[in-house]
């Protein structure tokens, strides 16, 4: 009796220790999904405040952070100077902390190259910018001479149009903190054709501030630009472009805006507003990332067509204050930008 006790009681812990493995064997319940570990550096070349890009490159991130388990993030603002950001970099991936070094800059990929051959397992993802054959770096351009060509078009409607503040004149002006190969090559070219698309007579005024926080320096020019019968504007101008805003506000003229909704900031005055989807391109980049799907050493351009630039045609800035008429150009003018019907050639950078 003793030994049957004793097996009864044997198999009965068997079943009691078997049965839960039991159980999820027969289970279609999914096991939860693990997260690898992501460390992510945001470097900011300048500051976040007031840079729209950069904004929404933070947003994006942080965004990404919450939404997955085990990934983090560090943002850090390197300020205005470009001699320092090498050296910066260089200190904060040192120590081997980030996965990932995230930015957006055109001027970053050779700096990111100069640091990868200290750190030659450290990744960078750079948008913005446009640098391949790099087995460290993986770059993500905004095709911003379509974006700058749509809203060069608006422009050019507006300043020969009977808007109140349009003028005689068929002079537009383009203020820009500093110059590099992007503005150059891409953005100012792209206005430019775009206004003359609405009319071939059209000039563009082109000034420079100098850095991108002189608000005082971008009031300065724009005056000076009204004087000659500018008068509508665009700018790539940061935190300065307060000054052109202010000065267009008091003397009265028009600005087209690249990548964000500016429309509440001047109503009336900001009449056309460009949208760029960085926030989104950067999650999908992290999520690539996690999924181990980036290819590194290589470029990839996107624009309207790929669902990452358009422009803000739904907003009362636009619909209340540009005339029906122009709208109806404009809009006709988005779609053949939508359905790939403007022809033009993307420069080099």
């Amino acid at each position: 009796m003793m030994i049957k006790g004793k097996k009864r009681t044997v198999l009965w812990m068997w079943f009691l220790l078997a049965a839960p493995c039991l159980w999820a064997a027969g289970s279609k319940e999914p096991a939860p999904k693990q997260t690898e570990a992501l460390s992510i550096l945001v470097y900011i070349p300048g500051m976040v405040a007031g840079s729209p890009p950069y904004e929404m490159l933070v947003a994006g991130a942080e965004s990404f952070a919450v939404a997955h388990t085990g990934v983090k993030i560090k943002v850090y603002e390197a300020g205005f100077n470009q001699a320092e950001w090498e050296e910066q970099l260089t200190s904060m991936v040192a120590g081997g902390e980030y996965s990932l070094v995230l930015s957006s800059n055109p001027s970053l990929p050779e700096i990111c190259a100069n640091v990868g051959k200290k750190f030659p397992n450290q990744k960078f993802i750079i948008t913005d910018a446009d640098f391949s054959g790099n087995s460290q770096i993986s770059t993500y351009l905004f095709n911003q001479y379509e974006q700058s060509l749509y809203l060069g078009y608006l422009a050019g409607l507006i300043t020969v149009s009977t808007m109140e503040y349009a003028n005689p004149d068929k002079r537009i002006g383009f203020i820009a903190a500093q110059e590099y190969p992007l503005l150059n090559n891409h953005i100012l070219p792209g206005f430019r054709e775009g206004a003359r698309m609405a009319d071939p007579d059209i000039s563009v005024d082109f000034r420079i501030i100098g850095n991108w926080f002189d608000a005082n320096k971008a009031a300065e020019l724009a005056a000076g630009m009204l004087s000659t019968g500018v008068d509508v504007f665009a700018s790539i101008a940061g935190g300065a472009a307060q000054g052109l805003i202010k000065t267009a506000q008091e003397r009265g003229a028009y600005l087209v805006y690249h990548n964000i909704n500016a429309y509440k900031t001047a109503p009336g005055i900001i009449v056309g507003c460009g949208l760029m989807q960085q926030k989104k391109l950067v999650e999908e980049i992290l999520a690539d990332v996690l999924a181990g799907k980036i290819q590194y050493g290589t470029s990839k351009t996107v624009g309207v067509k790929e669902g990452y630039l358009d422009f803000i045609a739904d907003d009362p800035g636009y619909t209340n204050f540009v005339p029906s008429e122009i709208q109806t150009k404009f809009n006709a003018f988005m779609d053949d930008i939508r359905a790939g019907r403007v022809s033009y050639t993307l420069p080099g950078l």
